[in-house]
């Protein structure tokens, strides 16, 4: 389909956004190897977690999903049946990742595939430290996608180990973890700096050993101690995702006369890295009615329309925010000066190669913008309008479109149903908060 974005009127209202993908991966699949029913509510229902649902199927996993409440019966990740056939992850690099970690621990033969855009991505980064651990694991040529696990002798334990990853990850992390569960000794992870703690925090309430700490030199430390018993069920709701809540935050923030409540958005410390750089620029974004949900900090944010200054991303902050560059770059088409990202190189391997495809839309869109091996400068101005292509990413189409909302003539996304990895609703949020967005079949 294609989505027309016409600027016009300021935004104002208030809005809620889907629950968090993240931790709904992780909330269905944790639930999964649990033995028991557990309860999730704010579950997000997209392309991604559906791709997660099926393959839970796959393995004799029983789930419901009645809107946004899942549902989950299982008898636990050490009873869960061979797949009959591969379990294709879609685009979802979160969805293979985590289940590699899982079905290492459940020592089922497995086969894990994908589209031709996630079978371009890396897995070498979960293959070598699964192998050292002694699951029978192996890639595809080139290292990516589909990738095979064998049978693993009845009785035979993980060898538990440490891990140190060049790159903070909490896919490769959580995968680790996952396969932890099956170890013969405690699982240790360090990562150069804390990546999202989802996983950590979920362990913990579900009652499985945890340590979490900083070492000297800063990094992150997280060492699992394999519980050796059953998983208790999940119960649960979800935090709004900050994810999909940055495209409405900018768009209040680059639409003159905005002024936009956002409820129920999840807070998580390692999640926030946009919101720090936003105020940096002046975003006028407050927090309102901070709370504790699912072992998650959740507030409401109420943003208004700022004059923007050009922002400079690198070091520590590219991982609070790893996700919400595409957002970033929106707001700063619109600041006055040259925003500058760095030290980003891992935006290459997400649903596409985030930086190339970000500096190709925005200029066919007029604005001017470079490409850096591990970054992007972008020049705040006006954008003239057009038609662009996302690339196969959801958040790149989210930001484009955002961006149309304050250009000089309309923006028309190209192969827009892509939004519906993430956030199906996005274009009636948008429309309920007074932007003219047309969706052409």
């Amino acid at each position: 389909m294609k989505l027309i974005v016409y600027p016009g009127a300021p935004l104002r209202g208030e809005a809620q956004v889907p629950g968090d993908k993240s931790i709904s991966h992780r909330a269905a699949l944790f639930a999964a190897m649990a033995q028991g029913e557990s309860l999730i509510d704010n579950f997000l229902d997209s392309g991604v977690t559906r791709a997660m649902l099926n393959a839970l199927s796959a393995l004799g996993v029983t789930w419901q999903l009645d809107g946004t409440r899942l549902q989950v019966r299982s008898p636990g990740w050490n009873h869960w049946q061979p797949p009959a056939v591969p379990l294709f992850c879609g685009n979802s690099a979160t969805t293979l990742r985590l289940l590699a970690g899982a079905l290492a621990a459940a020592g089922i033969p497995a086969v894990l595939d994908g589209s031709p855009g996630l079978r371009r991505r890396p897995m070498e980064r979960i293959v070598e430290p699964l192998r050292a651990m002694g699951v029978p694991i192996a890639a595809a040529d080139g290292g990516g996608a589909p990738l095979h696990l064998d049978a693993r002798p009845a009785g035979a334990l993980l060898r538990g180990m440490k891990h140190t990853l060049p790159v903070a990850s909490a896919q490769v992390k959580t995968c680790l973890l996952l396969a932890g569960l099956a170890a013969d000794a405690p699982v240790e992870v360090i990562e150069p700096t804390l990546s999202r703690d989802h996983t950590e925090r979920m362990f913990k309430g579900m009652g499985i050993a945890l340590e979490v700490s900083r070492l000297p030199d800063g990094s992150a430390r997280v060492c699992l101690h394999p519980p050796g018993h059953p998983i208790p069920p999940l119960h649960g709701t979800i935090p709004g995702d900050i994810s999909a809540a940055a495209f409405l935050l900018v768009a209040a923030l680059i639409v003159p006369g905005s002024d936009v409540l956002i409820r129920g958005v999840g807070l998580n410390p390692t999640r926030t890295g946009l919101l720090e750089a936003l105020r940096e620029m002046g975003a006028e974004i407050e927090v309102e009615n901070p709370r504790t949900v699912f072992g998650e900090p959740v507030g409401d944010l109420h943003v208004r329309a700022s004059s923007l200054w050009a922002g400079q991303v690198q070091g520590e902050r590219v991982v609070a925010m790893i996700d919400e560059f595409p957002a970033f770059a929106a707001a700063a088409l619109y600041a006055q000066g040259i925003s500058t990202v760095h030290d980003a190189q891992e935006l290459r391997y997400k649903e596409s190669d985030r930086i190339a495809a970000l500096v190709q839309e925005v200029r066919a869109l007029g604005a001017a913008a470079e490409e850096h091996p591990d970054g992007f400068t972008i020049h705040g101005g006006s954008l003239k309008g057009g038609t662009v292509n996302p690339h196969g990413d959801h958040r790149l189409a989210m930001a484009l479109a955002v961006a149309g909302l304050a250009a000089s003539q309309a923006v028309t996304i190209e192969q827009a149903e892509i939004i519906a990895e993430s956030f199906p609703a996005f274009v009636s949020t948008l429309q309920g908060l007074g932007a003219h967005l047309e969706v052409i079949p």
